[in-house]
This record gives structure tokens, sequence and C-alpha cells, in this order.
């Protein structure tokens, strides 16, 4: 597999993005994903994006989205998420890259007040809509795991119901390391998803709270995972994701530190030669 960075990485160094793509690329990385909205950016910045990761030799792979609304209750919200995922999906397919890293959210009111069958029907439909509009782009939609209690999508068993219950050849999982962790998910748990999964994401944690660390900094057992990870044989990325560094003028000490200790990880497991 490839090793690549989500560029939110480096949003606190304040500087631009290409910026942050030459020094993703200067630092070895194979690949890329892009965390930006479709409606904030600009055209030019879209086509800036593209072409410096053209010149670099840095694929973009995942382009990732928070839709949350895709599950609310309101049909006018409902179908904003859809047409803004759609404009996501145009904006992969524009970049060249493989997949929509897409987060359906959480329930709401506790579960209390809108039966969770209905939310989770929502997503459901919402999610064989996009699946249509992603195939016909020759796209995929990678689902991912959160570990939140309340996250529809919270631990293996949901994800691979879910994916049954779509049914639909677009639409895959993202495993997330350090979400399977703070889950409590076993690593054997990742067999289930064999041909399910089109896209990893890796970062460490405490164990209790989302973090998204560089590895080595919390307590995730990443040799298990990974080796399990290898076994799937996905013909995808491995993507670190990062969370704010302690030091922000130090980020880039912060993401090298993620990249040497990732590559030493999947260069162990196999992952990559």
């Amino acid at each position: 597999m490839q090793l690549g960075l989500i560029n939110s990485a480096w949003a606190q160094s304040g500087r631009e993005t290409v910026w942050g793509l030459q020094k993703t690329k200067a630092l070895g990385f194979d690949t890329v994903d892009i965390f930006a909205d479709p409606l904030d950016i600009s055209i030019q910045e879209r086509q800036l994006i593209r072409r410096e990761c053209e010149r670099l030799q840095l694929p973009i792979v995942s382009v990732c989205c928070v839709a949350t609304g895709l599950i609310d209750f309101n049909p006018s919200v409902q179908r904003f998420h859809i047409d803004r995922c759609a404009q996501y999906l145009d904006m992969v397919y524009e970049f060249g890259g493989r997949n929509l890293l897409l987060v359906l959210g959480e329930y709401i009111w506790n579960r209390e007040v809108i039966p969770p069958v209905h939310q989770w029907r929502l997503a459901v439909e919402s999610c064989r809509r996009l699946g249509d509009y992603a195939a016909e782009l020759g796209l995929q939609i990678a689902l991912e795991l959160e570990p939140f209690p309340l996250s529809l999508l919270n631990n293996v068993d949901n994800m691979v119901r879910f994916l049954d219950d779509v049914a639909h050849p677009a639409v895959a999982a993202n495993i997330d390391v350090s979400h399977l962790c703070l889950a409590k998910v076993a690593p054997a748990e990742i067999r289930r998803l064999k041909g399910r999964a089109i896209h990893v994401h890796i970062s460490d944690c405490d164990g209790q709270v989302h973090g998204d660390l560089p590895p080595g900094r919390g307590v995730v057992d990443f040799a298990p995972y990974l080796q399990e990870i290898a076994a799937l044989n996905i013909d995808g990325a491995v993507s670190i994701e990062l969370e704010y560094s302690p030091e922000p003028s130090k980020i880039e000490a912060w993401v090298t530190e993620a990249y040497t200790a990732t590559n030493r990880l999947m260069r162990a497991a196999g992952l990559r030669g």
C-alpha cells in the first residue's frame, strides 16, 4: 500500500495549501488526501491543487467529507447534503482521486425522540443515491468508522450491517486504526471487511479520547491491526490523520515524526516495500 497524508495536518502552519503539498512530497509521502469543502474553495484553488499535485507527482487518493446532515430529519437539509456530497464527488473526479471519505455522523437526541431505525434508513438511502453518482464517475465512497457511542458506524458489526443494507458496489469501508482502538474493536474483526475496505487512516490516541496523534505518542498496538490490514490486500493508501500539534510552530517536526513512525510500522507489516 502507499503511504499518504491528509493535508489538514498542515492547517496550523498558516501557510498556503501549495506549501503543504510541497512539504508532503519532500518528506517522502506517496499520496495525499485533501480536506476541503467544494462550497468554500474557489475554482482557482482547486485547479492550483490539481496542477501542483500533478507537478509533484503526488496523487490525490481521497477527499474527506463530513456530512452529518444526510441523516437529519428535515428533508430540506437532507437534499442540501445530497447535493453537497455530489459536489464533493465532482471534486474527487476533478482531482483524479479514487474515493470520497464520508463521515455520516451520529444519532440525535440520545436516540430517544426519533427512532434510530429512521436515521439508519435515511443514511442507507442517501448512500445508495450517492453510490449511484459515484459509480457514474468511476469513483467509490469510503465510509469512516467513528468511535463515538452515538455514531451510526461505531464498530465493525454496524459497518458490515450498513454495507449489507446499502448493497452498492461503489460504497465501501474506511479503516481507521485509532478509531478501532478507541471502539475496543479487536484486530481480528478487520477480517470481516475483506473485499469491503478500500482506504485506511492511521494515527495514535490515549485509548480513551479521540486524538489523532503521531504513531508512538499514544497506546495503540499497531502491529496486530496492520497485520490484519495487510491480509486484506487493499489496493489503496494508508493515510496519516493528524490533529493539532501542541507546538504549532513545530508542525513540520510533528508531521515528520508521524511519517517516520508510520513508514517503519508499514514496512514491518509488509505494507510498504
